[in-house]
């Protein structure tokens, strides 16, 4: 029974390895060889869940009107994620993907400054501090260019997301493989414990 039960368990979780590291890599390698229509595609999903996000945060805050009082916080917030997604899909692909430039690029800005910060009191501390702030001064003009060359952030974002995805495909790969020679062993300790 319990080695029918280690049986079934292996080759659910084996088959969802092998499965979700085979489409990561397939992802991956598709938007390295088509990037224009993965730049698309990604636009539409930030249009897509946008919408999606927004509906379901004003289904929240509905839910939440009896028991928080600022409820419609989060209704002015599914409203506006409602809205975008709407006008990203209006006006597609460019507001989303101006949307993607803009929050990166911001992203990187305000990590720049923190950085630069968190390095100013290191220095006070006397702790070493050059690294963070190279970190930081780094970050900013990064910011700085992706603010003045959107189609290269663009092309750096899908870069990432292509290399993430293959990444971790052969992490989950390489998981089914050591879930295999895993399951050997737990197969051969529940089977010697039977025996006794």
């Amino acid at each position: 029974m319990t080695t029918d039960l280690i049986q079934s368990a292996y080759r659910r979780t084996w088959w969802v390895l092998v499965l979700r590291g085979l489409l990561s890599i397939a992802l991956g390698v598709v938007i390295l060889w088509r990037p224009a229509d993965s730049v698309a595609g990604f636009a539409l999903f930030i249009a897509l869940w946008a919408l999606f996000s927004g509906i379901v945060q004003v289904v929240h805050a509905f839910d939440l009107r009896s028991v928080f009082d600022r409820w419609w916080v989060l209704l002015v917030g599914g409203l506006v994620s409602v809205a975008f997604g709407i006008a990203a899909l209006y006006y597609y692909p460019g507001l989303s993907l101006a949307f993607a430039v803009a929050w990166t690029a911001w992203w990187l800005l305000v990590t720049g400054a923190l950085a630069a910060y968190v390095a100013m009191v290191e220095r006070q501390m006397g702790v070493s501090w050059g690294w963070t702030l190279a970190f930081g001064i780094l970050s900013i003009i990064c910011g700085v260019l992706a603010i003045m060359n959107p189609p290269i952030t663009l092309a750096a974002l899908m870069g990432l997301i292509a290399g993430f995805a293959i990444v971790a495909g052969v992490v989950q790969l390489v998981g089914a493989y050591r879930l295999s020679s895993f399951k050997g062993e737990v197969s051969r300790v529940v089977g010697a414990a039977a025996a006794r």
